[in-house]
């Protein structure tokens, strides 16, 4: 059914929306137009750099950054492995060297299949943080600091692990 996008003082808004997932404030909306292209074409990016991964192996090159000789790992290291593994389907692995590795291979996944079902429906689901009350833009962010303290700490407690193999 669909849903008129309401303003204050009673003003009917530019009827965008022609539907949503939430009640009272529409937080995901049908849209019909992407507003998150820039997102899509990051995803094909990233997705066709990690399949070439699983097909050729790992980069020639060094990615790390100076801190990584040091034996100082950061929230990303081993990101470019998990992403590896998770494309040739060895998941365990992935998670050992990087659990971001799997949701962002898999959240690159998603953001295709919402590009393909908006370019076939012309309506594409989107977010709208706006909507959102600000003590849960507090909490959300509060979170995403907290998991990334959280992936820190993993990480450089596999620093062993990390540095194998690099070359360093």
């Amino acid at each position: 059914m669909p849903v008129e996008d309401q303003r204050p003082g009673g003003q009917r808004g530019s009827g965008e929306h022609d539907g949503s997932l939430a009640t009272g404030s529409t937080v995901l909306a049908w849209t019909p137009r992407d507003r998150y292209w820039p997102a899509t074409v990051l995803a094909v990016v990233g997705l066709g750099l990690a399949a070439a991964m699983a097909l050729f192996g790992l980069p020639g090159v060094d990615l790390h950054p100076i801190t990584h000789r040091w034996g100082i790992m950061d929230p990303l290291c081993g990101g470019t492995r998990a992403a590896r593994y998770t494309m040739v389907g060895d998941l365990g692995q992935a998670w050992r060297y990087n659990p971001l590795g799997i949701v962002v291979v898999v959240g690159a996944a998603l953001a295709i299949v919402r590009a393909g079902l908006g370019v076939a429906t012309h309506r594409w689901l989107t977010l709208q943080w706006s909507a959102l009350p600000s003590s849960t833009k507090r909490l959300v962010f509060a979170l995403a600091v907290l998991a990334v303290v959280a992936l820190e700490i993993r990480q450089q407690g596999r620093a062993d692990l990390l540095m194998a193999g690099t070359g360093l």
